[in-house]
């Protein structure tokens, strides 16, 4: 069982002037603790269930580059980027850029979003959800044909590109891998089956169900339910001493017996780098025994 660290909140006691330097010590210290993933949330404006919509939140993409310069070894992603903030020929483009100066570590996590708030606050589309997700299996699509070889047109719904050019490519190889979030189980879980590398699920009481959806979804489309990386979103609170680590443990080992092979959430009381450190060496090694 692997662990990652999503950082979702950036309203520290140092502020803006320190965030930089804040943000690079977590970071370092979360990749030397052992993270096998480190994230960030793809919003513009913080979500409700982490504080008000005026906290500060860094633009994703730009932040995951900074991360880039201060690790060595964690995996990079979003969890989860949404449909609506960016054209795929950008996304496509972010995340191959990302995997070349990180030396391979980049995930593009994806999903067709939600938070209706943000979008209208700053004028993006926020279409329906049928809508949405035509934008979501399009997107896909086309990251994979960009990421392919060749470089000829794409024409979908939704999109219309003459030459889908991509140089240089990225470094992992066939490319850059694909983390479909979202819990759907119609169009979402599908869509993992169908192109996606990895599943991020929320941890409530139907993800043993869900996951039994997407491996009958695998079947379905001829996939290999054991190659999908199965993640499940959950926040990783050992408290302010570390009192609670026995728990975090016990759960992180009934996750692996559903089939997770990775934890990813946030850590109450980052930045505080103890917090992080504990991981290192209290928890992170008794769940790669799992």
């Amino acid at each position: 069982m692997k662990l990652g660290l999503q950082i979702p909140d950036f309203t520290w006691s140092g502020g803006a002037a320190s965030l930089g330097t804040d943000l690079a010590a977590v970071a370092r210290t979360a990749d030397e603790a052992g993270f096998e993933y480190l994230a960030v949330m793809d919003h513009f404006f913080q979500i409700g269930g982490v504080g008000p919509a005026d906290n500060d939140m860094l633009e994703a993409y730009t932040t995951l580059g900074y991360l880039a310069a201060h690790t060595e070894r964690a995996k990079l992603l979003t969890v989860i980027t949404g449909v609506l903030y960016r054209h795929p020929g950008l996304l496509a483009k972010a995340i191959t850029t990302l995997d070349v100066l990180s030396g391979g570590r980049a995930i593009l996590g994806i999903g067709a979003g939600w938070n209706e708030q943000e979008c209208r606050g700053l004028g993006f589309p926020f279409p329906p959800m049928k809508e949405r997700f035509e934008l979501l299996e399009e997107n896909l699509q086309y990251v994979l044909q960009m990421w392919g070889a060749g470089d000829g047109p794409f024409t979908s719904k939704h999109f219309e590109a003459e030459r889908l050019l991509n140089v240089p490519q990225a470094l992992q190889r066939p490319r850059p891998p694909i983390m479909v979030g979202g819990g759907g189980e119609t169009k979402t879980l599908r869509f993992v089956a169908k192109y996606g590398d990895a599943c991020n699920i929320f941890n409530t009481p139907e993800l043993e169900h869900k996951l039994n959806v997407l491996k009958q979804h695998c079947a379905n489309e001829g996939r290999d339910y054991n190659e999908i990386t199965k993640t499940a979103y959950h926040r990783l609170d050992i408290g302010a001493s570390g009192e609670k680590t026995a728990e975090l443990c016990r759960e992180l080992e009934r996750l692996h017996g559903l089939g997770v092979d990775a934890a990813i959430g946030s850590i109450p009381g980052v930045p505080d780098l103890r917090l992080i450190e504990k991981f290192g060496t209290d928890v992170i090694p008794a769940a790669a025994q799992l």
